[in-house]
């Protein structure tokens, strides 16, 4: 995977109904910004509970949007990324209703995840209560079966969402197949959706255990045999991203949103700096994404000797209560209690709001991820900078869904014409032509209020320092062999720089 800005983006919500359209959006009004594409699920149905993270056809794109012939087209211009949905699949998927009809005689019965399958001589409260789940109460739903029987199915995330038997022939051949049209389609990366939960071991969390890790090394190296990279999607402690990191091609580095935040809020970069130190190198770095803002990946750990987190209780209490003011109380009204969908570790809010619509701010927040280390993903509403869906909100009451605003065309072209996205939009070409972010990072020694990230590639250097009271920058670079600087400003049109120099 090329080493440069990927967008991250549902195919129908950034300015167009289908793909066709997407596509030329990328290359007409986002011309030149990105090289990879990570494609929200755009299997059927796009709008089920989950925006298409429950699909009952996981090997169909969804027909409103288009086709694999649609994809392939895009392949052609971009790498793209495709999710593959490990644990679960929709309850109204045609496999679960075969099961439901015909119960134990259904062809698809191994499929899917019961709780005697896991607990064949039944289970005890305390074994029940030792399983992690992201939500409240205990993953299982109860389904009625055509012939009266109750079968108790696993359902970690919703009770529409039915876990998937892994290690079961059903279940090896199902995400088999998928890897199989995808390799077909062109998709280059997978990014494993929920992979943490996939196992389920008697007696543990049922979360990221040895099991999983064994797992997730197997059908790792089952895509790499087909062309495929493997991003996993954990939210865990930072310590376990370390670890995950060493076992597969790419991570998320989740504990860069709530870091940033915090460095900005708190005028000190002490937690930031010490994460950076440590991040992962082989990294996929996010502000926001389709989810909320973690912040279960800067806490302690689960007090196995992983107690010390990147922040203190004291530092995270004070974080999601100034995401919530500087949001004007609108992310209170879509996290935990106050929205459906629950997420016990995430605060439901675009990343412009969070830091209540500072320009200068959100600004700086880029350039901090576009000099970490790794490979810079941009979500489509932190493009543009949105602000908070509340009407979306109000209408579904889902808490994410005030972060996922379907743009009209229209809109998208009237918000990138201001100022300081298209000083962004300069920020991206920099990032993925300057031949110095192919180098070696650095960290330099600064004061808590002073942050300078430093990137060396032989003769090219770029470095970034940000005067933190002050919300200042300067952004130096070679060029030509001279060494420029953009301090407090960046050009609105500024030639990108060729990565020969």
């Amino acid at each position: 995977m090329k080493n440069q800005v990927q967008l991250i983006t549902y195919v129908d919500r950034l300015g167009g109904p289908d793909l066709q359209t997407l596509h030329d959006i990328l290359q007409t009004d986002l011309q030149g910004l990105f090289d990879g594409l990570h494609l929200l699920p755009f299997f059927y149905p796009i709008d089920g509970e989950d925006a298409g993270f429950d699909p009952i056809d996981h090997r169909q794109v969804d027909p409103r949007l288009g086709g694999w012939k649609e994809i392939k087209a895009l392949g052609k211009d971009y790498e793209l990324m495709a999710d593959l949905i490990v644990n679960h699949i929709s309850a109204d998927s045609d496999l679960f209703q075969d099961v439901l009809s015909k119960g134990k005689a259904s062809p698809y019965e191994g499929l899917f995840l019961s709780l005697d399958k896991v607990f064949p001589q039944g289970v005890t409260e305390e074994t029940l209560t030792t399983i992690y789940r992201p939500r409240p109460g205990l993953p299982f739903t109860t389904f009625q079966t055509g012939d009266g029987k109750a079968r108790i199915m696993w359902t970690t995330f919703t009770r529409k969402q039915v876990d998937i038997d892994v290690y079961h022939p059903e279940g090896q051949k199902y995400l088999t197949s998928i890897l199989d049209t995808f390799a077909e389609a062109g998709v280059k990366m997978i990014r494993m959706d929920a992979v943490g939960y996939a196992i389920k071991t008697p007696g543990t969390s049922c979360f990221m255990t040895p099991e999983t890790f064994e797992f997730i090394e197997a059908l790792t190296e089952k895509a790499r045999t087909r062309g495929i990279e493997v991003l996993v999607e954990i939210h865990a402690y930072y310590q376990r991203q370390i670890e995950i990191a060493q076992k597969v091609d790419w991570v998320y580095d989740f504990a860069l949103p709530p870091l940033v935040l915090h460095t900005l809020f708190a005028r000190s970069a002490r937690n930031l700096k010490k994460w950076l130190r440590i991040s992962p190198r082989n990294a996929i770095t996010v502000l926001d994404t389709h989810d909320g803002i973690g912040i279960i990946d800067i806490g302690a750990g689960n007090g196995q000797g992983e107690t010390e987190g990147l922040a203190e209780p004291h530092e995270i209490e004070a974080l999601v209560e100034a995401i919530h003011e500087k949001s004007q109380g609108q992310s209170r009204q879509a996290t935990g209690a106050a929205a459906s969908n629950l997420d016990l570790y995430q605060v439901n809010c675009t990343f412009f709001d969070a830091l209540g619509r500072d320009k200068q701010s959100y600004l700086l927040a880029r350039m901090i991820q576009y000099f970490a280390p790794g490979i810079p993903q941009v979500y489509y509403v932190g493009l543009l900078a949105g602000e908070n869906d509340m009407e979306l909100l109000a209408k579904t009451r889902v808490g994410r869904d005030i972060n996922r605003h379907y743009y009209t065309r229209e809109e998208m072209k009237h918000r990138i014409q201001s100022e300081y996205l298209q000083q962004h939009f300069t920020l991206i070409r920099f990032r993925n032509a300057h031949p110095a972010f192919q180098g070696s990072f650095a960290l330099a020694e600064s004061a808590d209020d002073q942050l300078q990230m430093h990137w060396v590639n032989g003769p090219h250097t770029a470095s970034l320092s940000i005067d933190l009271p002050n919300n200042s920058f300067t952004i130096s670079f070679t060029e030509n062999g001279a060494l420029r600087h953009w301090e407090n400003s960046i050009p609105l049109q500024e030639k990108a720089i060729s990565s020969e120099e």
